[in-house]
């Protein structure tokens, strides 16, 4: 029997090299891993909340010895966060905060929808506290107040503000009285600021420093040792004049509100964390309830989707919370230069490949194949761009795009200049598996740099923090599936088939699913199904019904026991998974099911853009299985050579929309796969120029060893 050409023998081999490097590079990123720990000085985290300090529209950037030397003492005494205050509108306003450190769900539940479960009427879950509550009017009332005309634009109205510097009349007795006695929990509301283009902004900055260190001074003085656990908190992006009018509903909650300042006095010098965010540095608004409800020992009237905040080591929590509020606000705006300059090329690439007169030329036909196999390195190397610090730039934008390049091109190098380059389809197929393994490696080692990176988690969002998301699941999926697809034209037995599509399945599995990795549990309905279904039809067993039922309550049946493992876990360091537990003891089954199955659908329906490319997605997998009908005939022609490519866009067009039917975002997972397999497919599909000996930077496709091979293996 003739033997393999040394490449394809030694492509699995340093396929996992690849990925090992990928690993040491995470593993030696800063941890984003949250510690436990009940912090340092003289109050301890177990200590009652009795003072609570609520504004709005105060950010880390505003906290400076110069500006606000009063909160600056705060900060340097407290546990230090960048807050999400997401609400039912599209900006978050004071009025919905305050509801929500009360209730522990996003404001107003009167204005939420009836698919986003939130209880109605809202419960106030500091009833369960069993102290008095003080509640200090600390902002005066609106003495300048800001203009309204901005309520029917995406920008947020102004809020109206107090530029008075002193407290009202009576309010410090007020405070004074209230933590004086034995029990007891004081909420003090300052007001808020006005928007950062109003020319009133930086003496309302002031005078709400001042206002805050009257606070202060009421409850013992910033540097006394006997100051009452405080929250210093930044409840919402706004405090308008006229809440109803600013609080619009939307798909969407606005980006350009940012994060907002968090401060638990209870643990200084640390970063706050909770366990709904599981990230140093960034907490949530939800997270209030459930803190201080903890600190008095009491139990919450239902579930509440927040944690109690905890501390986690940090050199300089104060630069953290300020790097973790640059890059949010700034993230948005730059992905689309720093990848879409990147992807382009991908574009360009396809249009080389896919014109038949430009196909046929054979530099043009490798310059394409180029092009398209290097394209989608960007993502992963969008998702780790926070190892570099590129939001502190004069340029954020510029300095994001270089990042992504700079990464971008030491990958192509990678992947182009390899020894796999000598083996049919090798480029393709180590490009896939970087583009999925890097992603899956993210996650493995606990989500370190999300934050900050395109594709990352947005905070400001605040729908996933952690873990992997469906988007980067879609990427995953799509990857793998076609590493497997280059990879099994090489090989020559079904057995072997099997086996790598085992073991890629498992390593996406376990990722996917893992409590302190991917944390996903739609994924996992997917993936078992996915290379299951794969595994069946490239060992040429005949596919009966019985095993499409198998593979699916198979994949059930797992992620349902893995989710009753992380339940076991403390209520603090559970994830998704096991808060699915609690929602399914507690009766909520059919309510979350109606809820994810209406998000599902809203974004479907919701975004016009995602709409059509859905239909595009549809109407290139029926293609895709009928490709002579669809008069592909050069993707014809790679099934007839290769039925097991046949067999991986089987799966891969199962996946993608078994995937879109049990996951809340299912058409950005569609959508993520649908890119992966636009750039990487023609790469390895034949071309009109392609002789017995193409190569083509590893892309060739019909060279001798690759006949013999498919021949071998039927």
């Amino acid at each position: 029997m003739p033997s393999l050409p040394r490449p394809v023998t030694a492509l699995p081999t340093l396929l996992l090299a690849l990925l090992c490097a990928a690993t040491l590079v995470l593993a030696g990123a800063p941890s984003a891993r949250a510690e436990g720990g009940d912090g340092r000085g003289a109050i301890t985290a177990d200590e009652p909340v009795r003072l609570v300090i609520a504004t709005a529209g105060l950010d880390w950037r505003d906290v400076t010895p110069e500006l606000t030397p009063h909160l600056q003492c705060l900060a340097d005494r407290s546990g230090l966060g960048a807050m999400n205050t997401t609400s039912v509108s599209v900006v978050s306003t004071m009025r919905q905060g305050m509801e929500t450190i009360r209730s522990g769900f996003r404001g107003l539940a009167a204005d939420a929808p009836r698919t986003a479960g939130i209880p109605h009427p809202a419960v106030d879950q500091w009833e369960q506290l069993g102290v008095p509550v003080t509640e200090v009017d600390g902002g005066g009332g609106p003495d300048d107040a800001g203009s309204d005309d901005a309520a029917g634009s995406d920008e947020p109205a102004d809020p109206a503000v107090s530029t008075a510097a002193t407290l009202p009349d009576g309010a410090a007795d007020e405070i004074s009285e209230g933590l004086g006695a034995e029990d007891g929990i004081v909420l003090v509301d300052l007001g808020g600021l006005p928007d950062r283009a109003d020319p009133e902004r930086a003496d309302a900055l002031t005078a709400l420093d001042a206002r805050a260190g009257e606070v202060i001074d009421a409850a013992g003085g910033c540097d006394a040792a006997s100051l009452p656990r405080t929250l210093t908190l930044s409840v919402a992006a706004i405090d308008p004049a006229d809440p109803d009018a600013s609080e619009r509903t939307g798909a969407m909650a606005s980006r350009s509100a940012g994060l907002q300042v968090a401060m638990d006095s209870a643990l200084p010098g640390r970063a706050l964390t909770s366990g709904a965010t599981k990230q140093p540095g960034v907490v949530m608004l939800t997270d209030v309830a459930p803190t201080i409800l903890a600190s008095y020992g009491a139990s919450s009237e239902g579930l509440l989707n927040g944690q109690p905040l905890r501390g986690s080591e940090s050199a300089d929590p104060q630069q953290l919370v300020k790097d973790r509020s640059l890059a949010a606000l700034e993230v948005d705006d730059a992905t689309v230069p720093a990848l879409g300059s990147w992807l382009a090329l991908g574009m360009v690439g396809l249009v080389l490949l896919l014109v038949p007169a430009l196909a046929r030329r054979p530099r043009v036909r490798a310059l394409g194949r180029a092009l398209t196999t290097i394209a989608p390195l960007a993502l992963p190397v969008g998702l780790m761009a926070s190892l570099v610090p590129w939001w502190r730039a004069e340029h954020p934008a510029l300095a994001l795009t270089g990042v992504v390049w700079a990464g971008s091109a030491l990958l192509a190098l990678v992947v182009l200049a390899g020894p796999w380059r000598q083996v049919p389809r090798g480029s393709v197929a180590v490009s896939a598996a970087l583009v999925g393994g890097i992603v899956l490696l993210e996650s493995a080692t606990g989500s370190r740099l999300q934050l900050g990176s395109p594709l990352g988690a947005q905070p400001i969002s605040g729908g996933r923090f952690y873990g992997l998301s469906n988007h980067l699941f879609g990427i995953v999926l799509a990857a793998s599936l076609i590493a497997l697809l280059c990879l099994f034209t090489l090989l020559r037995t079904a057995r072997a088939r099997v086996l790598w599509t085992l073991g890629v399945g498992v390593a996406v599995a376990v990722v996917c699913v893992t409590p302190s990795m991917g944390a996903d549990f739609g994924s996992m309905l997917a993936t078992v199904p996915t290379f299951g279904l794969l595994a069946l039809l490239v060992s040429g067993i005949r596919l009966r019904p019985w095993h499409v039922v198998s593979l699916l309550a198979g994949g059930a049946v797992l992620v349902l026991g893995v989710s009753f493992l992380d339940w076991l876990r403390p209520p603090e360091d559970r994830t998704h998974l096991g808060r699915f537990i609690d929602e399914l003891l507690s009766g909520e089954l059919v309510a979350v099911v109606v809820r994810k199955l209406a998000q599902n659908v809203g974004m479907t329906l919701g975004y016009p853009a995602l709409t059509v490319l859905l239909v595009l997605a549809l109407a290139c997998s029926v293609a895709a299985l009928m490709p002579r009908r669809a008069r592909l005939s050069r993707l014809a022609a790679l099934y007839e050579e290769h039925p097991s490519a046949l067999h991986t866009m089987i799966a891969v067009v199962a996946g993608g929309w078994l995937g879109y039917a049990v996951n809340d975002t299912g058409p950005v997972l569609v959508a993520a796969m649908f890119g992966i397999v636009l750039v990487l497919l023609p790469p390895a599909i034949p071309t009109p120029g392609d002789g017995p000996t193409a190569h083509a930077t590893g892309t060739g496709t019909d060279d001798s060893t690759s006949a013999r091979l498919s021949a071998e293996g039927r």
